[in-house]
């Protein structure tokens, strides 16, 4: 049985995956994370074999998500579903080893697919993720400026892009509000950029975020 694990922070969207996966006979839904932090502390105490990570999950994020499972859980999988097949898959994602790419307007046989592919250590992608990475390309990880971003400054830009307040920030990531401004102009240094609308765009460009994120 493959056990899966799926983050997606919308209720109808989780209900209706669920049981469309538990309908498979070799697959079950073992549990379900409707953050970034949530996916990240259920890998802890759950049996996951795949995670389904929607790439535009509230809290962390889905890229920062990804990295900190894979980090620390070697043998998982994990599948990345966007919002729309016209959406950049964050070159990040190729780096961190992310096995799948598909749409939530694939069908339900191919995300069942998908699942079973990974499962057995293949790369799955979707037919129009595929077409689109064959008639656009995708900019390697290294060339993108959000490389060389550290972890927390990676954090900050996750928040940021969700039009997260600096209290709010500061919350979230447990530090202080001069402690997360810091960050702020650090990451505007090292992106040459000067606010948070020139961030987006970037971000953006170099597809570290779902267009239709924002």
């Amino acid at each position: 049985m493959i056990n899966v694990l799926l983050v997606d922070d919308q209720e109808l969207v989780r209900t209706g995956i669920k049981a469309l996966l538990n309908a498979a006979e070799d697959i079950t839904v073992a549990g379900i994370a409707k953050s970034g932090e949530e996916a990240v502390d259920a890998m802890a105490t759950l049996p996951v074999d795949v995670v389904l990570m929607d790439v535009n999950i509230s809290g962390i994020g889905g890229i920062e998500a990804c990295r900190r499972i894979l980090q620390d859980n070697s043998g998982v999988k994990i599948i990345v579903v966007s919002v729309s097949n016209d959406s950049p898959i964050p070159p990040q994602l190729f780096k961190l080893g992310v096995l799948g790419f598909i749409s939530k307007d694939s069908p339900v046989d191919e995300m069942i697919s998908a699942i079973r592919k990974v499962m057995e250590g293949d790369r799955y992608l979707s037919a129009d993720v595929a077409n689109k990475l064959t008639s656009k390309g995708l900019p390697s990880y290294y060339e993108s400026p959000f490389a060389k971003l550290s972890r927390r400054e990676s954090e900050v830009v996750t928040l940021i892009l969700q039009g997260k307040s600096i209290k709010e920030m500061s919350n979230m990531l447990i530090l202080s509000d001069k402690t997360v401004n810091t960050y702020r102009y650090r990451l505007y240094d090292k992106l040459n950029i000067r606010n948070d609308v020139e961030l987006t765009c970037l971000a953006i460009k170099f597809g570290h975020i779902d267009t239709a994120f924002i």
